[in-house]
């Protein structure tokens, strides 16, 4: 399968590297913001062609699906672009920055007949599954989720350290996993959505500091706390409180609420969530079904994000 990579950052390197131990999957051509570092990656992944123009990227020949890695602002834009192409397409969180363009682009993903998947990774990481298939199974409930996404990003630079040409976002990028999650492991949609916030950063204009309360029909509610402000561990860490246990997941590790380790390497046929995310992409593209993070499936989480933005103060 002939596969456009859009992004060559610090996720789009993750995605390439993921891309890699997929059998059947060739990446025929890398669309990128800067003529240096898109060439560099292109050449470091053996991608015969690059190219600044994500049009170009889509008209090269064979090609049927392709996934965005690129500046959030782009993401609606460019999906529904891939899809009025013809092509199967997989946007990384968040897959819109506002409810208005998430629905557009669920209207034209519904319509397209082609896969059209959001990178909700949280889905994927062997530590939550490990939490799903034991909902799944009646084995367990969520009671309560008490998540800290911490980092410190007083200036606008990229995963790898490196000066970022769009700005990021406490809510609709970094909850979006959470708020994701939450109604992904309860099996429901947020019935109390409510935020605050503290001040904004004067040169880059967003909230550098954010509480964010949730509550499902069924009684679970949902703590998440977001800075950009923490000098520590870097990365969003989930403590799930439930009927029967306490867990703790750190991206694809789990260990229980005595820090004892718990195994989860053989949730899945791998221990990374990109790459576990990107085999359904491709799965789902073959089987011709609807994927797991769905573009329709994590709509809700994008109305409880404008919710949440509707209280903000």
């Amino acid at each position: 399968m002939k596969v456009v990579m859009a992004g060559q950052g610090a996720f789009g390197i993750k995605h390439l590297e993921a891309l890699q131990k997929i059998d059947g999957v060739e990446v025929v051509s890398l669309a990128g913001g800067s003529a240096e570092s898109t060439k560099a990656v292109a050449e470091r992944f053996g991608i015969a062609h690059w190219s600044l123009d994500l049009r170009e990227s889509l008209a090269q020949p064979g090609v049927e699906a392709a996934i965005l890695a690129t500046p959030t602002g782009m993401h609606t834009a460019q999906a529904i672009q891939c899809l009025e192409a013809g092509c199967h397409v997989q946007v990384e969180i968040p897959m819109s920055d506002s409810l208005a363009d998430a629905e557009r682009l669920a209207a034209v993903a519904a319509s397209s007949g082609k896969v059209a998947m959001a990178g909700h990774t949280r889905r994927f990481n062997p530590s939550h599954q490990w939490i799903h298939k034991r909902i799944q199974a009646g084995e367990l409930k969520v009671q309560q989720m008490d998540v800290q996404t911490y980092f410190f990003r007083r200036k606008n630079l990229n995963a790898l350290g490196q000066p970022r040409s769009w700005t990021d976002h406490l809510l609709w990028h970094h909850a979006a996993h959470t708020v994701d999650l939450f109604h992904y492991q309860t099996g429901e949609t947020c019935s109390v959505a409510r935020g605050v916030q503290g001040p904004k950063h004067p040169d880059l204009g967003i909230a550098m500091d954010m509480s964010i309360q949730l509550k499902v029909p069924s009684g679970a509610v949902c703590t998440l706390s977001l800075s950009f402000n923490n000098d520590g561990p870097l990365g969003t860490f989930f403590r799930y409180i439930c009927d029967n246990g306490t867990y703790i997941a750190r991206y694809d590790d789990l260990v229980d609420g005595r820090e004892q380790p718990i195994d989860v390497s053989k949730v899945d046929v791998s221990m990374n969530g990109i790459e576990l995310q990107d085999r359904e992409f491709f799965a789902a593209i073959r089987e011709g079904r609807e994927p797991n993070s769905s573009v329709a499936q994590v709509l809700p989480a994008y109305r409880t994000l404008d919710r949440i933005e509707q209280s903000l103060l």
